[in-house]
């Protein structure tokens, strides 16, 4: 299946960098991890409108990595496999 997303709608795919065992050796469950903060941009949509109608062009690309806002977007399982549709205002900054 392929999504396309809309407006200023990103779709991503979060990078699992949480450890597993807490620095003084306390094992995580799923629930206390911390949720990760980088992405990788699976696809992307045309860009926002402003209040003039004018298009505003979006700043990231697929295959792009980001960092992202901790909490945002909303999940959603595709063929098996987790992702997230944020906006692009969503996106902190691009890693180089």
């Amino acid at each position: 299946m392929k999504i396309r997303p809309l407006s200023d709608k990103i779709v991503i795919k979060k990078i699992e960098e949480a450890e597993t065992v807490s620095k003084g050796g306390i094992l995580l469950t799923g629930s206390a991890k911390e949720k990760p903060d980088y992405a990788t941009v699976v696809a992307v949509g045309p860009g926002g409108r402003d209040d003039n109608g004018k298009l505003i062009p979006m700043e990231v690309k697929p295959g792009d990595k980001v960092i992202m806002s901790k909490y945002a977007g909303t999940e959603v399982k595709i063929d098996g496999e987790n992702f997230s549709i944020i906006r692009q205002s969503d996106v902190l900054a691009i890693v180089e």
